[in-house]
């Protein structure tokens, strides 16, 4: 039975990684498996930023990804040039709104796609579908209707579903900057002046530039904000024109970096690399065949460590209880003649409690008794020895192993009286 179990589980294994190479050849994906849409520089699909991050930095712009929350970005020490933060997934909190704002007070430079995780709101602005009910400027299209952008110096521009839908009309923007409530931790936005540099084919705007107040001596804060999150896709910069419009706007204008907002997309410090590594194994036939050989070595595991069944018959061997190996080991130890063994180790035990280094000493056992015999201070202690020098010699079994024992206690007993004297 266990021998017909291995061989399942080895067909299984070789099973599995036939199916994984015959993935890998063919070139096949798993079915079922999501798609990243996330607008990430650290995703390198169809449908992630990673392309316009490189090609940026081939153009020779700094750029730098920030895995951490936006809390001190207003006060921190390197400099920023710009940020970008690509319609996140996650929504920024007040606190960080907050510093935002700070920031773009100060003269700083901010990049907002889609509703920009909340910038978006913060300066006024809605990034709604093209075709959905938040549009009220105009007739809507039918459901997925792409709008067509106007074209630019004769660029081949890829068509939006997202516009620009301001809180007033943008001819008013400028005159009601100042009585607008700001959402969710923004502090008041002053807009001195704002541009519109992309519209659809009807007028709607797609891509604006707005310009607020910045302190004495320093240059206005700016903020860019682009309803279509598409227009950073690898893919929109590898099959349109887009490129060629939005590099000039994305490159700063000074000192610093442009720093892409990695946070929010959920690539927080730590986890980045997580990430990217199971979604390989996710999206990928390697990745896949290596999910199926794990699970099957599991189960191989969880079958094999488990004993089904009852335990198999053996010949039961009753071991000896510890009373019959010592009453072995005497019956031995006699057998073999061991009382002059045992007289022997137990005077050698007395000569090694008497010497000054605890140990052993080397030499015959005889000459040292006789000195001994003379270094006893009482006659019972000189009789003891010369009983211990007799027992050596003599035969006899266990009656003379006791005579011995006792001879070494009053030779022990001589020679280290007791402290205090016994009760008259």
């Amino acid at each position: 039975m266990r021998v017909r179990t291995d061989v399942l589980l080895v067909v299984m294994l070789l099973a599995v990684l036939g199916l994984g190479v015959v993935l890998f050849r063919l070139g096949v994906q798993p079915s079922g498996q999501p798609q990243d849409t996330r607008t990430s520089t650290l995703l390198a699909g169809a449908d992630g930023s990673q392309g316009v991050y490189e090609a940026l930095a081939q153009l020779g712009v700094a750029v730098r990804r920030r895995r951490t929350s936006l809390f001190s970005f207003a006060d921190e020490a390197s400099p920023t040039a710009a940020l970008a933060v690509v319609a996140p997934p996650g929504q920024l909190l007040s606190d960080e709104l907050a510093e935002v704002t700070r920031y773009v007070r100060r003269g700083g430079v901010v990049i907002a796609a889609g509703e920009g995780g909340g910038i978006t709101s913060c300066v006024g602005f809605e990034a709604p579908r093209a075709d959905s009910g938040w549009v009220t400027d105009g007739a809507f299209g039918g459901a997925g209707r792409q709008f067509t952008v106007r074209p630019v110096a004769g660029l081949d521009l890829a068509p939006v579903r997202r516009v620009l839908t301001p809180w007033v009309p943008l001819k008013e923007f400028a005159k009601a900057a100042r009585r607008y409530h700001q959402r969710g931790g923004c502090d008041s936005l002053t807009a001195i002046a704002h541009d519109t540099l992309l519209t659809t084919s009807d007028g709607r705007a797609v891509v604006v530039s707005l310009r607020f107040s910045a302190p004495e001596g320093g240059p206005p804060g700016r903020v860019l904000l682009v309803a279509e999150p598409g227009y950073f896709r690898n893919r929109v910069w590898k099959e349109t024109s887009v490129p060629y419009f939005l590099v000039p706007l994305l490159v700063p204008q000074r000192r610093g970096a442009l720093v892409w907002d990695e946070y929010h997309q959920g690539f927080e410090q730590g986890s980045a690399a997580k990430a990217v590594l199971w979604g390989w194994i996710k999206s990928t036939p390697v990745g896949w065949a290596l999910l199926q050989i794990a699970a099957v070595i599991v189960v191989w595991l969880a079958v094999t460590a488990v004993r089904f069944g009852p335990a198999l018959a053996v010949v039961e061997r009753r071991r000896r209880s510890p009373l019959e190996h010592v009453e072995a080991l005497a019956a031995g130890l006699e057998g073999a003649g061991g009382a002059d063994t045992a007289v022997d180790l137990v005077v050698s035990g007395l000569r090694r409690r008497l010497s000054r280094s605890g140990q052993l000493a080397a030499g015959d056992v005889g000459p040292w008794l006789s000195a001994l015999e003379l270094a006893l201070p009482s006659a019972r202690g000189r009789a003891a020895a010369r009983s211990l020098q007799r027992l050596r010699k003599e035969p006899g079994g266990g009656e003379r192993v006791l005579a011995a024992a006792q001879a070494v206690e009053d030779v022990w007993q001589d020679l280290r009286p007791r402290s205090t004297s016994p009760a008259s």
